[in-house]
């Protein structure tokens, strides 16, 4: 998606630089958030302010929005069905073929030194065993900030932003729009608690989702399943697997959780605020980036943060294979699909082979 979105923006509409572009995903993979999400707002950003940003944002999650919906109305009422159950038993091995596909993925940008496979471990047994693993990213960030310096840039090369104006409007309107975003919360928790908890849930999710979209399914996991207990585990990978058919990122997932949890309402208030503080990041930081990126001690732990959502990824892995009940023909799949993904074969088009082959077994 990233992508595409650097043809449309850099290629097709000429909105902004090749470079400008760069540093936009530079920045986005900095920030917590869906990557693909945030890089299209930052095109916004760059092109036409805030108001651009906040519309090129909401313009990218609206088809994610609408078909999660869709899709979490018809998995409500069609879940007994006897094709449904065989399709979702496929499914449920598919996500645990992608979290590892995520797992390996990410491992493989991240840990770039020999000292970074003891924090991945750290972080997994951690969550494995219950620990929150906010408390584990926080730990990370620290650990983060006591491990090696890659040589290069220092603290001395940092320099301003370019405009005080532009830096000074983005951050009266990021500041505005958390005012805003604190008053909606505080009329949830007075008028309707179960969504205040939704969206307070939420939010803390897409506050520590470093590292990309995948990045989130640790943190919502936690939450809503052992925390909340709103779901069982295997309902929640099936969000996760009608996730990756939605033309947008994984933590659309929040959009099914919320409309089983609450309905419609429920649906749009965790699809807010799963997107909601990542986009204020990006508003508030962006013009301090070049900054933030230069020094030594927000490298640092940033890698440590990194470094832990591998471990979270894999301990996640782990347990929702744990939920499966495999079959000697789920176990195939499973493998079949991590192959595939490892082939670079598009998710979409494993997810929905997958979900064939299972209703073909259902059928016999």
């Amino acid at each position: 998606m990233v992508a595409y979105i650097k043809n449309l923006a850099v290629e097709k509409k000429r909105w902004l630089s090749r470079d400008s572009f760069s540093d936009g995903v530079a920045l986005c993979q900095t920030i917590p958030g869906a990557i693909a999400m945030q890089s299209a707002a930052y095109v916004g950003l760059k092109a036409r302010g805030f108001r651009g940003a906040a519309v090129a944002y909401i313009g990218f999650g609206i088809p994610a929005f609408v078909f999660m919906l869709v899709l979490s109305v018809l998995y409500k009422y069609g879940q007994q069905a006897s094709l449904t159950v065989s399709l979702f038993d496929g499914l449920r091995a598919l996500v645990v073929a992608l979290m590892a596909n995520a797992a390996v993925s990410f491992g493989a940008t991240t840990i770039k030194n020999w000292w970074g496979a003891p924090v991945v471990a750290a972080a997994a047994v951690a969550l494995f065993f219950g620990v929150n693993p906010i408390y584990v990213i926080l730990v990370a960030a620290l650990v983060g900030l006591g491990l090696p310096s890659r040589a290069g840039v220092t603290d001395k090369d940092a320099v301003g932003y370019e405009s005080s104006s532009e830096r000074t409007s983005f951050l009266r309107q990021g500041l505005l729009l958390l005012a805003v975003s604190a008053v909606v919360m505080g009329v949830l928790y007075a008028f309707g608690r179960q969504l205040f908890d939704l969206a307070w849930t939420m939010l803390r999710v897409d506050l520590f989702a470093f590292g990309g979209g995948f990045a989130s399914v640790p943190l919502m996991q936690h939450e809503v399943v052992e925390v909340h207990h709103w779901v069982e585990s295997q309902v929640f990978m099936d969000g996760i697997a009608m996730g990756q058919v939605t033309p947008g990122p994984i933590s659309i997932t929040a959009t099914f959780v919320g409309y089983l949890v609450a309905g419609p309402a429920g649906a749009v208030v965790a699809t807010v605020a799963i997107y909601l503080l990542s986009f204020t990041l990006l508003v508030l930081v962006e013009p301090y980036f070049d900054r933030f990126k230069r020094n030594r001690y927000f490298r640092k732990a940033i890698t440590g943060v990194l470094l832990s959502f591998v471990g979270l990824i894999v301990a996640v892995t782990v347990r929702l294979g744990m939920d499966v009940a495999w079959e000697t023909w789920t176990v195939l799949l499973a493998v079949a699909a991590f192959v595939a993904l490892r082939l670079k074969v598009d998710v979409i088009w494993v997810v929905l082979a997958g979900g064939v082959i299972s209703v073909a077994i259902g059928l016999l």
